[in-house]
């Protein structure tokens, strides 16, 4: 017979009234490892820590015990005999004109920082506020042992307070300090002069390039690509300011509407990103013009959800899990002390342009 529990005097407290219940699993220790084992408590402790000095095979059944027992690290006695947290923070906006970015960035730093005893935690970067309080924050708490950053500016204060206070970090994206510090970034001028390439290989000369908001580091980039392409080929270009892709994406569309249907609309769009891409070919379709006939589009893409809509667009990809995974590389190396001059990564763009038939 079953009862439903209640948790009240006097009612059913269990599912079956005959059933017996099991004590619980005593909670796994270095103490019962080593009892398992046959080891000293400090030499498990060595063994999962990965310490080289002990033997490769001692290491692996310590690790083959450990998982045995379900052992998980007490962080806060770790944190308290190391002063490490063993925690990095992920300090990202929530808004991104990538479908899936967040996925795939925080995908490719898990797998960079996996089997180092890491774990990431979210740290919501709020680009309306002062975007220090959050770094502050982490760092006077001591939140994290290293902290990766994103939307970087070319003079931003959160690279110089975390390089003056000697805190590990990364960031994706570039500034223009002359003091080197840790950076992981994609190459936007090269992609920016790419898409002008493409775009004039189909005889259009009209090109229009909606930016990122004119504090951030990339959008000089890619405004410096465009201008510099064009002039070389004599084309014309615009970059809009009424609209950037942090402008919500109806709100594109809907200057797009009204852009591509003027007597001097641009003949070639290039976007930055999956989201400003769908609200062009929003406001493409509501005015019935044709992909690849009245109009060229150059996409960057970072996801193959993209992909799934058939647009007949060009498309270059931008790999935002290897981003992700070199930002671990990066941290990791800059926990262990390494110089900053040495800690750059820049991805260039894969120049080889996918269009649907």
């Amino acid at each position: 017979m079953y009862r439903y529990s209640t948790g009240q005097p006097g009612k059913g407290t269990s599912l079956d009234e005959t059933a017996s219940h099991a004590a619980p699993r005593p909670r796994a220790t270095l103490r019962t490892i080593a009892q398992a084992t046959g080891l000293a408590v400090t030499t498990i402790s060595r063994a999962l820590a990965q310490d080289p000095r002990i033997a490769a095979q001692t290491r692996a059944l310590v690790a083959e015990a450990a998982r045995a027992q379900g052992y998980v690290p007490d962080r806060a006695a770790q944190r308290l005999r190391t002063g490490r947290t063993k925690v990095v923070q992920l300090l990202l906006s929530l808004d991104h004109e990538f479908l899936g970015f967040t996925h795939d960035l925080l995908g490719g730093l898990a797998e960079a920082l996996q089997g180092t005893g890491y774990s990431v935690t979210l740290f919501p970067d709020v680009m309306q506020a002062d975007r220090m309080t959050a770094v502050r924050q982490i760092v006077e708490n001591r939140l994290g042992d290293g902290i990766v950053l994103n939307r970087t500016e070319p003079f931003d204060p959160r690279v110089r307070y975390l390089t003056e206070q000697g805190f590990p970090f990364v960031s994706h994206g570039r500034t223009e300090f002359t003091t080197p510090h840790p950076w992981v970034d994609y190459d936007n001028e090269a992609f920016a002069r790419a898409a002008v390439a493409r775009l004039a290989e189909k005889r259009r000369s009209r090109l229009l390039m909606i930016l990122p908001d004119a504090r951030y580091t990339f959008a000089q980039h890619l405004r410096y690509g465009l201008i510099a392409a064009c002039r070389e080929r004599g084309l014309h270009w615009e970059t809009p300011e009424t609209v950037t892709l942090s402008t919500p994406a109806p709100e594109i569309a809907a200057f797009l509407r009204q852009r591509l249907a003027a007597p001097d609309a641009p003949d070639g769009v290039i976007s930055v990103g999956e989201v400003a891409a769908i609200a062009c070919l929003s406001a493409m379709s509501d005015l019935r013009l044709d992909p690849g006939r009245q109009l060229d589009v150059v996409v960057k893409r970072a996801s193959a959800i993209f992909d799934l809509l058939r647009p007949n667009v060009d498309t270059v990809f931008e790999d935002l899990r290897g981003a992700g995974r070199a930002m671990g590389a990066v941290l990791l190396r800059s926990m262990r002390g390494e110089a900053a001059a040495d800690l750059h990564v820049l991805q260039s763009p894969k120049i080889e342009f996918a269009a649907h038939p």
